[in-house]
């Protein structure tokens, strides 16, 4: 089974994405005042915007990348009696699959249409974060 995984990743990502923000240093990247938390602000708003327009109803959302094998969706979402809820699901990256944990605790393997959704916000995540924030060509992880 991960050969299958790998196999995909290998042919939607025909490079590694995420070897051109490796590359970034604190000593050469154009954001170094900005503290890590900060900079994952910064991806998170970009992130969001991967997934179109925002609700009325959903108050805050978050997508970004915490580490190289790490994903977080996050939302709060006001219901029609006003109240608040959260929702946080992780995304980790492992030889087997995807696995995405949600509250509950509920545990499952991407498969399907929501495996290649998921592929896909990754590697738009990675083009627009690498250009937008950190003013690098995603292919080469040169200064644009």
């Amino acid at each position: 089974m991960p050969n299958i995984f790998k196999k995909a990743f290998q042919l939607i990502f025909t490079e590694d994405p995420v070897a051109p923000l490796l590359k970034v240093t604190k000593k050469d990247r154009l954001l170094k005042k900005l503290t890590e938390r900060e900079l994952i602000e910064r991806e998170s708003q970009i992130g969001k915007a991967i997934f179109g327009p925002i609700p009325a109803n959903v108050v805050r959302r978050e997508f970004f990348n915490l580490d190289k094998a790490t994903w977080m969706w996050h939302e709060e979402v006001k219901n029609s009696d006003g109240t608040k809820y959260e929702r946080t699901t992780r995304y980790e990256v492992q030889d087997r699959g995807i696995l995405k944990v949600m509250p509950g605790p509920r545990y499952a393997y991407l498969e399907g249409p929501e495996l290649t959704n998921f592929v896909m916000a990754t590697k738009e995540y990675y083009e627009r974060v690498t250009r937008g924030l950190y003013k690098r060509d995603p292919r080469t992880g040169s200064f644009l």
